[in-house]
């Protein structure tokens, strides 16, 4: 089986060569594109191509149904065979799986599942690239320096299984970072974009962004650590969120061992989370977010199982109106904790703002209170009331009466993405963002900027 193979052939092959009492094959064709600058100067591009191929394979037995799990990459036509067996060998030797179910039946095939997979090139940058070097001239007269990336990903999904399921999906992936410094390297700011093709970036605003906060960082102010009332941008929501929604596994919750675990037992699954009418969601065909409508599973875990391969996603709310509505489930937890079926879904969406742009909520500002850039170094601290640690970053700045007066020194937080929604006391406009944190993994975000009035500033952290 050649790099030259379709897809679907290889997924076809695959499945008759299993001998396993069933199946499930995914082939994920994967090609990237990407740029990379530094100094006011394009320094590196690329292109890559590349495939991995998943077999699963579930072997039945008196005590209940293994699964085996084997992946590789660049699998030729002699490494195919040995492939499935590995997986089948995989299952015999693993004890019945908890999550077993049987494996999923009756969906359309997809009609273009024996088509080529879609791929991107650097022609994704046709646009882009001049308006780069437009963005380049205008830094160097501006005395500002310009770092950062843009890449482009298509990966396209092909599902197949001894059930009958021929599923695909193509899912492009752009992300954009754009940092600018001064020349003495003594401030610096942030900007990044989710794009699915490039065509709805405007890098001339981007810097126009950019320059502001660097003009408002050469007034420095040093603040001690403490609580503010601080405005968080939506980059920063989503990456709070993102973590939230990893967190909240239904069986984890029901066992005791999350923020979402009822005292004495079961879940938090009705609570209200948020004195605001935010609803937290996702949607497969979200416009502009759009991602798999079915499960893709690669391995079995809390929040996903192997088994749930091909079971069809659809818009869930995971808060609605400040409620928990809902928390991510397979059919096996599903079972387990008496929740409705709820995979997890490949976009968050946050709604329920009140059209507020951040800049407005800067202006509404009364008194003092701190406006975020982005977070980074997220790590947990306490599963059980989901306490996050992290560092700002790129800048901090102090408003004033509505206005900006200058940049103060990075902060170490210590928050709770659920209780920073509990004492949330404005939302604004939700806006399709980049989480900085986790922008390798969840990309397809849309958030408000939220205003909390006691941001935990933990510690004061050195750095720009």
């Amino acid at each position: 089986m050649s790099r030259s193979s379709k897809p679907y052939e290889i997924v076809e092959r695959a499945l008759e060569l299993s001998l396993a009492d069933g199946c499930v094959v995914i082939a994920d064709e994967h090609s990237s594109a990407n740029l990379r600058w530094a100094g006011n100067a394009l320094t590196t591009n690329g292109v890559t191509r590349g495939r991995t191929l998943t077999v699963i394979a579930t072997v039945d037995g008196a005590q209940g149904t293994a699964s085996g799990v084997v992946s590789r990459s660049a699998v030729t036509a002699h490494e195919l065979e040995p492939l499935v067996r590995a997986a089948e060998a995989a299952a015999r030797k693993s004890d019945p799986a908890e999550d077993a179910q049987p494996l999923v039946t009756g969906a359309e095939p997809a009609p273009d599942f024996q088509d080529a997979p879609a791929e991107t090139s650097s022609a994704v940058f046709a646009d882009f690239a001049p308006a780069l070097g437009e963005a380049f001239a205008r830094a160097r007269t501006g005395g500002r320096e310009l770092y950062g990336f843009a890449s482009h990903e298509m990966t396209s999904t092909y599902l197949g299984t001894s059930t009958g399921l021929r599923l695909r999906h193509d899912q492009p992936n752009g992300t954009l970072e754009l940092n600018a410094k001064s020349p003495d390297r003594a401030r610096s700011a942030w900007a990044g974009v989710a794009t699915r093709d490039f065509k709805d970036v405007d890098l001339a605003d981007l810097d126009t962004e950019l320059s502001q906060r660097l003009g408002w960082a050469e007034r420095r102010i040093e603040l001690p650590a403490g609580r503010y009332e601080t405005l968080l941008p939506p980059t920063a929501v989503a990456d709070l969120l993102i973590y939230q929604l990893w967190s909240s596994a239904a069986r984890d919750a029901a066992e005791g061992r999350t923020v979402f675990s009822k005292p004495g037992g079961g879940t938090r699954v009705g609570e209200t989370l948020s004195g605001l009418p935010l609803t937290l969601r996702g949607n497969p065909s979200e416009p502009g977010l759009e991602s798999a409508p079915f499960v893709i599973a690669h391995s079995s875990g809390d929040d996903a199982s192997v088994f749930d391969n091909g079971l069809p996603l659809s818009a869930t709310e995971w808060v609605r109106g400040g409620k928990l509505e809902h928390l991510v489930t397979t059919r096996h937890s599903a079972g387990l904790t008496g929740l409705p079926v709820a995979p997890g879904v490949g976009n968050l969406i946050l709604d329920g703002g009140n059209g507020r742009s951040l800049e407005e909520m800067v202006a509404a500002t009364t008194g003092r209170a701190l406006l975020l850039t982005c977070l980074w170094y997220i790590r947990e601290v306490d599963p059980a009331t989901l306490l996050l640690t992290g560092l700002t970053r790129d800048g901090v700045y102090l408003v004033e009466d509505g206005e900006v007066v200058g940049a103060v020194n990075n902060f170490r937080f210590n928050e709770s993405p659920v209780d920073l929604l509990s004492r949330a006391t404005e939302a604004g406009r939700t806006e399709k963002t980049l989480p900085r944190e986790w922008g390798d993994w969840f990309t397809r975000a849309a958030m408000p900027a939220l205003r909390v009035p006691d941001f935990n500033m933990s510690s004061v952290s050195r750095g720009v």
